[in-house]
């Protein structure tokens, strides 16, 4: 039995069927289209923005000029006179130093002041280890000094300068030095004339060994009269004994160790050995020492002494390098057979001449004698 179906329902099966096909889009609600606010839309609009962005642009550009010459061209930006240049930091450099450094920035606009050139020109003072300047509106320079700071003496021909870490040479007056009570030992092997680095070198082994020796509070370093640093691979120290001085080989480490060996034995070889000139403190068992080369005696026939307490081993450096030579020892007894064979040779040589003459002498004797024989019979014949 089939049931009525309303005939509505029958229309939406065949519209639903019928739809199936494809189905009808939902109504979309469209926004009004709109151009940023920066955009006009007209033409008008636009002309007039573009007008605006020209002039704000040349009005900026006109400001900074005038800025610019105002700045640059204004009197009161100019530096007037070397009361406007002020330093600080000064001890030992003098401000006459200093000013001539800023002589063609006098009257000069302070933009135009070359800080980094100037800064330059201050470190190549000899006692100006950094320099700093800097502008101060409207028209001061100022000026910050760090000075070097001497460690040591450094003997220059005659005279006598400072030196700093960095091995530069300081100049000052003797009365000032004696002023500032400076107490280093005086340094030899560095010069003037040689390169910065080489300089920093030597007084890089240097300043190892016024840490050693000056570490606890000891200074130890008061001991050393002389430092030689011709060779950076061995500091020589003249040591004061007792009215003479003894030349003490350190190397270039280890310089507390070989004191101490030194400080040990040094009253026993003076005893020993009493034309005694140098140690040679980089060997461990056995320690060269030179003697003098102006007597010839009996307690010069050994150069070498073992320390106390130590065995009699091979030498051998503890830290110099293997190819470093060891300190030339000197014996008189050596110089003294030296002598004599130069003697020996001297009076073989003049016998020799002496043969030579007589033997020259001889022969003319002979051809003297030949010719008178010749010449005889023919006196006689003409006779």
């Amino acid at each position: 039995m089939v049931s009525a179906m309303p005939a509505a329902a029958r229309d939406e099966d065949d519209f639903g069927a019928a739809g199936s096909i494809g189905s009808i889009p939902r109504r979309t609600k469209f926004a009004v289209a709109r151009t940023p606010w920066w955009r006009p839309r007209s033409t008008f609009g636009r002309v007039l923005l573009g007008t605006g962005a020209f002039l704000t642009l040349a009005a900026v550009v006109t400001a900074g000029i005038v800025v610019r010459n105002f700045l640059t061209r204004d009197p009161h930006f100019r530096i007037p006179g070397a009361s406007s240049i002020q330093s600080i930091g000064l001890s030992e450099v003098n401000r006459t130093e200093v000013l001539p450094v800023f002589g063609e920035d006098i009257g000069r606009n302070i933009f135009f002041v070359p800080l980094s050139a100037r800064r330059k020109q201050l470190e190549a003072i000899p006692w100006v280890q950094q320099a700093t300047v800097m502008r101060f509106l409207p028209n001061r320079l100022s000026v910050s000094i760090v000075e070097r700071t001497p460690v040591a003496f450094v003997r220059q021909g005659s005279r006598v300068e400072l030196a700093d870490a960095d091995g530069v040479i300081l100049s000052m007056p003797p009365a000032m030095m004696a002023q500032h009570h400076y107490s280093f030992p005086v340094i030899t092997g560095i010069e003037a004339k040689d390169s910065l680095a080489s300089r920093r070198a030597r007084m890089a082994v240097y300043q190892r060994f016024l840490a050693e020796l000056d570490q606890n509070n000891q200074h130890l370093t008061r001991q050393v009269s002389e430092i030689d640093l011709s060779d950076p691979e061995d500091l020589r120290a003249t040591m004061p004994e007792q009215g003479s001085d003894i030349l003490a080989h350190f190397g270039e480490d280890h310089f507390m160790q070989r004191l101490q060996v030194y400080k040990a034995n040094i009253a026993k070889w003076r005893s020993m050995y009493p034309k005694l000139i140098g140690v040679d403190l980089r060997y461990e068992a056995n320690v060269p020492l030179e003697m003098s080369t102006d007597v010839v005696g009996a307690d010069a026939n050994s150069t070498k002494i073992s320390p106390v307490g130590a065995l009699p081993v091979a030498s051998k450096p503890t830290a110099a390098k293997s190819e470093a030579k060891p300190a030339r020892t000197v014996s008189t007894k050596t110089a003294a057979v030296k002598s004599s064979t130069a003697v020996q040779k001297a009076a073989e040589a003049k016998k020799r001449a002496v043969r030579i003459k007589a033997a020259k002498a001889k022969a003319a004797h002979d051809k003297a004698v030949r010719n008178t024989t010749h010449t005889a019979p023919v006196a006689r014949q003409g006779q």
